[in-house]
């Protein structure tokens, strides 16, 4: 009892009551008198992590006390002879982004000086940048003989191939067209002197490669046209200087107002604007009619959506002589142009932005049969390497790439965004193909919909639209017949605010907000995640219609899901 409370009586049976009194404690220490303060406490020690450093960094030591001060023996002075030391910079092993730059950078100079230029290509193979940019105009302009002469000047159709060409020209009667012969390729384009289809030719210079996209300008073919369009980065205006020919292609039925309209709508962000013909009997290198042409485009072409001053250049040359095509313009023929020559000004165009690690997507533009099945179009995002498993959407296909070959027809072992391919695939028979179908990764495939909503708006038309309104949509290399099941909202052309209540019927001028429906899925997505892939033209009765971008994609899976199952229900 005792052990659990000292100061308790023992009780015993028996026995009287007895106190043992408690053992006197020890006396308590006197309290230490602490000296007053006369200077700053010191930081605490700091604890720093290295992530990655084979040896820790050595925490800060406590400051000497005063006793081990005096203790300690005097350190001698430094002999007269040694010499300081430079400070020198501890050499961390921490990994941190500056100093991976700087390594990387410093590796890659290392070897640019050890390695010869042909043994980086033949290693690496060539790494130009490559941009693929496309001729638009009227018809007559000059946009095949423009073509057809920067491939002679760079290299590309050799001066043997070109006498070839002149001397069938002279034998058809058709002397001036001989450089368009370079790219119109078929007898019926160069019989009447017309392009029809999208003629596609290879050239490069020092800095860069070039794919050349040679759109028809005639109205009959702007279908083709929009499918070239829409695999450019850059377009060439081809604008003819001679007189009435410019006023002809820009007057209303013009193909030069439609063709800016589509090139902006097809995603094209730069436009070199070539006033050709400038040697012409009627022109003569002349300043005035150069500025006269110059101040009526600038007006429509900022109205199309084009900056003037950023997205714009205009230079005049001659496309038949070559004349500041690839040499500047001498001043005996120009006193008054001052800038650079037309591949000069390409060569320093800004690159536009690649999305080459995103997932891949390839609209097709072509397809044919050549020991297997051949797709040809443009790498819009990702990339793509020799033996890849893909998906063809919109019908799931599952497909392998065989072979790989670049615009020269060489083989390679990958492509990557912006680049101009065609892909022989197994899996897949060429029938099964349409262009506007879209190779994909399946990681991540594109969306295949029946119905999407849509902000249009209205260029031309005769009449008003409403509901039901049938049209041809042009989005990316597929032309598809679309509905306009319902109109949704109008924009307020005061305030750019969307109405509460649906139109009736939306006529020229307006933005309104439409559901579209096709019959067939289409391969399409949102043009705030690809804009490539979600911006789209109208057409009807040979004319544009309206410009438009999809905003909303209205995913239909599970009825489709239902839909199949049921189709492959059999009663026994």
């Amino acid at each position: 009892m005792s052990r659990l409370n000292a100061g308790a009586f023992e009780f015993v049976p028996g026995k009287s009551f007895s106190y043992t009194p408690p053992t006197p404690k020890e006396p308590l220490p006197p309290p230490i008198e602490r000296p007053e303060q006369t200077e700053v406490p010191k930081p605490p020690p700091t604890i720093s992590l290295n992530i990655g450093s084979s040896k820790p960094t050595p925490s800060h030591s406590p400051a000497p006390s005063e006793s081990a001060k005096h203790t300690a023996a005097p350190t001698p002075p430094p002999a007269a002879t040694a010499k300081p030391k430079a400070d020198v910079p501890a050499v961390s092993k921490t990994f941190s982004l500056e100093k991976a730059k700087t390594d990387t950078s410093a590796i890659a100079a290392e070897v640019q000086n050890v390695a010869d230029q042909t043994v980086l290509e033949d290693l690496y193979g060539n790494v130009k940048e490559h941009l693929n940019i496309v001729f638009i105009g009227h018809v007559d302009a000059g946009k095949s003989t423009m073509g057809g002469n920067i491939l002679f000047l760079t290299g590309m159709v050799d001066k043997r191939t070109m006498e070839k060409y002149e001397r069938e020209a002279k034998d058809a009667g058709r002397e001036s067209w001989y450089l368009s012969w370079a790219l119109d390729s078929t007898p019926q384009e160069r019989l009447k002197g017309k392009t029809v289809e999208v003629g596609r030719a290879y050239f490069e210079t020092n800095m860069r490669r070039y794919t050349i996209l040679d759109a028809p300008g005639h109205k009959t073919f702007v279908p083709s046209m929009i499918s070239g369009a829409a695999q450019a980065d850059i377009a060439i205006l081809v604008i003819s200087a001679r007189k009435g020919e410019f006023e002809t292609g820009f007057e209303r039925g013009g193909q030069t107002r439609e063709h800016i309209m589509l090139v902006k709508t097809a995603g094209v962000s730069k436009v070199i604007i070539v006033i050709n013909k400038m040697d012409d009997s009627t022109v003569k290198w002349d300043k005035t009619r150069y500025d006269e042409i110059k101040d009526k485009l600038t007006p429509f072409v900022k109205a199309a959506g084009f900056n003037p001053k950023t997205d714009v250049t205009f230079i005049p040359v001659s496309a038949y002589t070559g004349v500041n095509l690839k040499d500047p313009v001498t001043k005996a023929i120009c006193p008054w142009w001052t800038g650079s020559s037309f591949l000069h000004l390409l060569d320093n165009m800004p690159m536009v932005d690649r999305k080459i690690n995103a997932p891949l997507m390839m609209p097709v533009s072509e397809k044919y049969k050549e020991m297997g099945t051949v797709i040809v179009g443009k790498v819009e995002s990702g990339h793509i390497r020799k033996g890849d498993t893909l998906v063809l959407m919109p019908n799931k296909d599952t497909v392998e790439v065989s072979a790989i070959y670049n615009e020269m027809e060489d083989e390679v072992n990958s492509a990557l965004c912006g680049d101009n391919v065609r892909i022989r695939i197994r899996g897949v028979d060429d029938e099964d193909i349409s262009p506007g179908f879209v190779l994909t990764s399946p990681a991540k495939p594109i969306h295949a919909v029946r119905q999407f909503e849509a902000q249009l708006a209205i260029l031309e038309h005769k009449s008003i639209i409403c509901a039901g309104y049938s049209a041809v949509m042009h989005v990316h290399t597929l032309s598809e017949e679309v509905v306009l099941t319902q109109l949704l909202h109008y924009f307020d052309k005061a305030t750019g605010r969307k109405s509460k209540k649906p139109p009736q019927f939306a006529k020229r001028g307006q933005k309104i907000v439409a559901l579209i429906e096709t019959t067939a899925p289409i391969c399409v997505e949102r043009f705030a995640d690809y804009p490539q892939l979600g911006r789209f033209t109208l057409r009807d009765e040979g004319r544009t219609i309206a410009i438009g971008k999809i905003t909303k994609l209205v995913e239909n899976g599970t009825i489709d899901e239902v839909v199949e199952g049921v189709a492959a229900v059999s009663v026994a």
